[in-house]
């Protein structure tokens, strides 16, 4: 792992993207007919993603989990169950061990990776490729931000929804572009209101918690500092005790009905709130960007922020 690199590897996002919009153009995705389950495997950062992919798509109608490689067993395997293994590198052991259970069996199974040849292709009747390019720094970014692209397209598949994918991801594209042409501009603030005694603890909703905990992963992994998430709601049932004893500092990506609730709290308590994508009654800042008033842009771009913090503290450490 390296701080240069991983800083680096966050420049490299607006290319990465453009290419895989050109390569979903010209690459549509394909599946069996006749599915009405999806079980996705994963673990950490791939985890993050196929929560929120397969929350989508219990919303359409679809049987659909994001289950830890770890778990000791989930569905049996059956024609009419997708298996999704989820691997950047490939090659996950947990991920590799949960394949194994459906590999060769009646269960169609499709994996992503980035990584061509990999282990994970061993067990698969189809790989789809990430196509990030090679995160030298070695912690996911690309990696997530092109799973939860591929995800998507999955879904649009799968529903019959019939999404342009390909424009979605420019869009996500030109997003991160402007958060990068302008952190001169917000960068030195998140650092500042972020930069507590007690760690950062990041705050989304429901359908964008993958954000929430890919952001905390960031600040553990590189600055190794602590970092948390919470779903925006089950905030003022699980985090609020915090607000009191702790100098609290949060990082929250609107768009919950429940984000005033949660504010109410921290209003009250002093607490210091940093949103990126919109506004609410209370924050110390918030960061906006190119179409974030879009929800699927924001779920694949809002994570940069937190990536361009961790980034920091990681090379000044």
């Amino acid at each position: 792992m390296n701080p240069e690199l991983f800083h680096a590897d966050l420049e490299a996002k607006p290319s990465a993207l453009a290419d895989l919009a050109a390569w979903l153009e010209k690459e549509p995705l394909t599946l069996p007919e006749g599915l009405r389950r999806v079980v996705f495997l994963g673990m950490g950062s791939s985890r993050y993603a196929a929560g929120v992919a397969a929350l989508r798509l219990r919303a359409r109608g679809f049987d659909a989990y994001a289950e830890y490689g770890s778990a000791a067993a989930t569905f049996p395997a059956g024609p009419e169950t997708l298996v999704v293994p989820i691997s950047a590198t490939g090659g996950s052991r947990e991920t590799l061990d949960a394949l194994a259970r459906y590999a060769g069996g009646p269960s169609p199974v499709v994996a992503l990776t980035n990584v061509e040849g990999s282990k994970i292709a061993e067990g698969a009747d189809q790989v789809i490729p990430m196509l990030a390019g090679e995160e030298r720094g070695g912690v996911a970014c690309r990696t997530f931000q092109h799973t939860l692209v591929l995800l998507l397209a999955l879904e649009s598949r799968l529903t019959g929804a019939a999404r342009d994918i390909p424009e979605l991801v420019r869009r996500a594209a030109a997003a991160t572009s402007d958060l990068l042409d302008r952190r001169d501009d917000w960068l030195a603030t998140a650092l500042e209101l972020l930069d507590g005694a007690h760690g950062v603890y990041a705050i989304a909703p429901a359908e964008r918690m993958s954000s929430a905990e890919q952001s905390a992963l960031m600040v553990r992994e590189g600055p190794r500092r602590p970092a948390d998430a919470c779903e925006s709601g089950d905030w003022s049932h699980v985090d609020v005790y915090l607000t009191k004893t702790l100098d609290y500092r949060a990082l929250l990506f609107p768009g919950s009905r429940y984000d005033e609730q949660a504010m109410d709290w921290v209003r009250q308590r002093g607490s210091t709130v940093l949103t990126v994508g919109g506004h609410v009654e209370g924050e110390r800042a918030s960061i906006r960007y190119r179409h974030d008033d879009d929800p699927d842009v924001a779920l694949l771009t809002e994570t940069l922020v937190a990536e361009l913090v961790a980034a920091h503290w990681w090379r000044a450490a």
